[in-house]
């Protein structure tokens, strides 16, 4: 409880935290706020929690900001009255999860708890959350722009498959009645669009701002930017009268994605269309650091002290981000489409001040819980010649092989971990997040150092899984790499005396995977002497290359079909294999092997 109460008197007032009822308005001089941004999570004014992210930023900018975290959406609706009309307009986010994976499991199965909710309570956002917030705006305002921002709204800005309802479904801004979508990481668009409004430009001239999307006429001229060239997509109705179609459409939309001159795109929807506008440049070091030294409280807010800790805080509250972006484009991940796959850095400096932030919270001992990132170990790399990285448009500098244009240094990596290391209140820095141990197999120095110093116990590393047909749709490196690391691994440990072990994730019933390849993982897994504990069921999330396969059947490459488990007994089926060591799944598993025929398996496994 004093956690909260420590908060406060260090940042001297209430008022430190963006302002969430009416009631804090006066003390801050508003009549009403410019801006309020309603969010289906509770408000973390922390940087790993996008609304404060945003709210922050435009704060700096000199808008007047209020959050409705998590209003209530089944009564009289007074949550999402109670600022009345901001002056500028609603930002909406579902915050840092879309709210159906949120809320379901792979076998669309409801979940019993929410850790972006205080105390872990479930129930306090609605399915779809940034359609059924906008809808109510609309209601109760109409006149007044609503801006949708965050991972729901950016993952489904054009035409996209859902999991939840088993089909196709076209861009939020179509679903929700919103004015424009921010999509990817969109501190600098957000700013731009407050920035133009508070200059008296009228909201509907906001057509040509970078990592914006809106919907037009279909017969109205494309606003004009010479800087830009527009490629037009598969329409919505092409993709849903043809999985081909769709096919192609994604892979058009994942190639932009993966370029850093992106074209804009447009998507005909009925008599209108979606313009999906090209993200900005990935921040400089100094613009991603300016965002980090915003004035955070780093708490969540007062309000929930009586209801408990908000489990995505307490998990994260003593780990620092270093860096935004992934080159590993795996097809199941949502950061290419949502962060992209160019690695933007802060500076060394700017970590340093973060850790000295987190050392100087309530609570610490000591240790900082996480150096990382997206993947921990992709901080400061980049193409050796950025000329050539201006005209690729891979989408996975990882895949099929490590690009010989990427520089794998982990030097400013090692640097940065000595740095925060040294300062006075640093007793231990751990990494948490997963390392790509493809890349750490290319740097010796870096792999002694994590090993050595900031491994907490267990390591993670996400092979996915062993069997190299399923590793290549979800373009993954082979298993043998894993072996090569986690035989170095054991070796160098045991050396040192440190008792320590890698800790792998694995995926079941991934397109392209069969029950005879989980059959398999299971015994390779056991021969490896790992009773698998971080294990998930695949579930297909809106575009991503992977929920492409899941709702095509096909190979993006060859067109030709592909195994895919979509019945829940099958997905059960699959799964089961990880919990082979479980005495009630044993005559289970034994009865799958023979109906698969690999009756053979079943000594290896069981023997």
């Amino acid at each position: 409880m004093n956690w909260y109460n420590d908060g406060m008197e260090r940042k001297g007032s209430r008022t430190a935290w963006l302002p969430i009822t009416r009631d804090e308005l006066p003390a801050l001089g508003w009549d009403t706020p410019d801006v309020v941004l309603v969010t289906g999570d509770a408000y973390v004014d922390h940087p790993a929690f996008g609304t404060a992210v945003i709210g922050r930023v435009l704060e700096q900018a000199g808008v007047r900001v209020a959050v409705i975290p998590q209003p209530n959406w089944r009564d009289d609706l007074r949550d999402f009255r109670k600022f009345g009309r901001p002056r500028l307009f609603f930002g909406v986010t579902s915050g840092n999860m879309d709210s159906m994976m949120n809320h379901y499991t792979a076998h669309r199965r409801r979940r019993a708890d929410d850790a972006y909710t205080p105390g872990g309570a479930a129930g306090f956002r609605p399915d779809r959350a940034v359609t059924v917030y906008t809808k109510i705006l609309k209601s109760l305002y109409p006149d007044v722009p609503v801006v949708l921002g965050g991972i729901e709204a950016s993952l489904r800005r054009l035409t996209h498959y859902d999991y939840w309802s088993d089909g196709l479904r076209p861009s939020v801004l179509q679903e929700s009645g919103a004015d424009l979508l921010v999509h990817g990481m969109g501190e600098e668009a957000i700013r731009r669009i407050a920035e133009l409004l508070m200059r008296g430009v009228p909201f509907s001239s906001l057509k040509t701002i970078p990592q914006t999307a809106f919907l037009m006429a279909a017969d109205e001229p494309l606003p004009k930017n010479s800087r830009w060239e527009t490629l037009a997509l598969p329409s919505h109705e092409e993709c849903a009268g043809d999985k081909k179609e769709f096919l192609k459409s994604f892979k058009l939309f994942e190639t932009e994605s993966n370029r850093l001159n992106a074209r804009r795109l447009t998507q005909r929807l009925a008599d209108r269309r979606i313009v999906v506008n090209p993200p900005f440049p990935p921040p400089s070091a100094k613009e991603l650091d300016a965002i980090y030294d915003l004035p955070f409280t780093r708490l969540p807010h007062p309000k929930y002290q009586k209801r408990g800790p908000v489990p995505a805080f307490e998990m994260i509250k003593f780990s620092i981000t270093l860096h935004r972006g992934c080159f590993g484009g795996c097809a199941f991940c949502t950061i290419s489409a949502h962060q992209g796959k160019w690695i933007s850095s802060r500076s060394k400096e700017s970590v340093v001040r973060e850790a000295g932030a987190v050392a100087d919270m309530p609570g610490f001992a000591g240790v900082i819980s996480d150096l990382g990132g997206p993947t921990a170990n992709m901080y400061g790399m980049r193409g050796k010649d950025t000329a050539l990285c201006a005209h690729c448009a891979r989408s996975s500098c990882l895949f099929p092989a490590i690009c010989e244009n990427l520089n794998t240094s982990h030097a400013a990596l090692l640097e940065l971990y000595r740095a925060v290391e040294g300062h006075s209140k640093v007793k231990k820095a751990f990494v948490s997040s997963g390392v790509r141990h493809d890349l750490a197999l290319k740097d010796e120095s870096y792999r002694e150092t994590l090993a050595a110093r900031h491994v907490s116990g267990r390591l993670k590393l996400a092979p996915e899984h062993t069997e190299e047909r399923v590793l290549k749709l979800m373009r993954k490196p082979s298993f043998e790499a894993f072996l090569k690391f986690k035989k170095w691994f054991d070796g160098f440990c045991a050396r040192r005396g440190l008792r320590q072990e890698i800790l792998p994730y694995f995926i079941s019933s991934h397109p392209g995977g069969t029950e005879e390849d989980m059959a398999r993982l299971a015994v390779r897994t056991k021969e490896l002497g790992y009773r698998l504990e971080q294990v998930q069921d695949f579930t297909p999330t809106p575009l991503t290359l992977a929920s492409v396969i899941y709702y095509t059947g096909l190979d993006p490459d060859t067109l030709k079909p592909v195994p895919v488990a979509r019945a829940p007994q099958e997905k059960k089926a699959q799964k089961d294999f990880f919990f082979w060591h479980k005495p009630e799944m044993r005559a289970v598993l034994k009865r799958a092997l023979l109906r698969l025929g690999r009756g053979d398996l079943i000594r290896r496994l069981f023997g």
